[in-house]
């Protein structure tokens, strides 16, 4: 089942349960599709261009929520918050930071990195292997870290 179908049958499970919350993440998800279909770069969105934008998503509220809570907009932040719960139904199940590391470690040992130099070679493999499981910001730590 696509992302697109999965969302039309939550939608239609949100409004019957009259669930505020699911419905503006999923009315949010669901506009998103509908401008990445009419972008006009054609195409059929496939799976890592819907956990690219489900990510999108998240970052999104994400900026938004730190920004609300500096402020001391409780009300506003945890709108953000209950967003971002929701969305996050829709990636894939994240990564641990041992988890992480391990797997950091492996592609050091396979490319053979040894310095901050070879930061760029090691990142190039870890997002394309954990997209959608680990946020850029935490495999950038975790390979900052294994490389010192």
């Amino acid at each position: 089942m696509s992302l697109e179908q999965k969302v039309m049958q939550d939608l239609k499970t949100a409004m019957k349960a009259k669930d505020q919350a699911a419905l503006r993440s999923i009315r949010a998800i669901k506009a998103a599709i509908l401008l990445e279909k009419t972008s006009g770069e054609g195409g059929e969105m496939d799976e890592a261009k819907e956990i690219k934008l489900l990510q999108k998503l998240v970052k999104q509220r994400k900026d938004s929520l730190e920004v609300y809570e500096k402020q001391g907009r409780e009300d506003l932040a945890q709108t953000e918050r209950e967003e971002i719960e929701v969305i996050e139904r829709y990636l894939p199940e994240q990564m641990s930071e041992e988890e992480l590391r391990k797997e950091v470690k492996a592609i050091i040992d396979e490319t053979g990195a040894s310095s901050m130099k070879d930061m760029g070679k090691v990142m190039g493999i870890a997002t394309q292997r954990f997209a959608g499981r680990a946020e850029g910001k935490a495999i950038s730590a975790a390979v900052k870290e294994e490389l010192k």
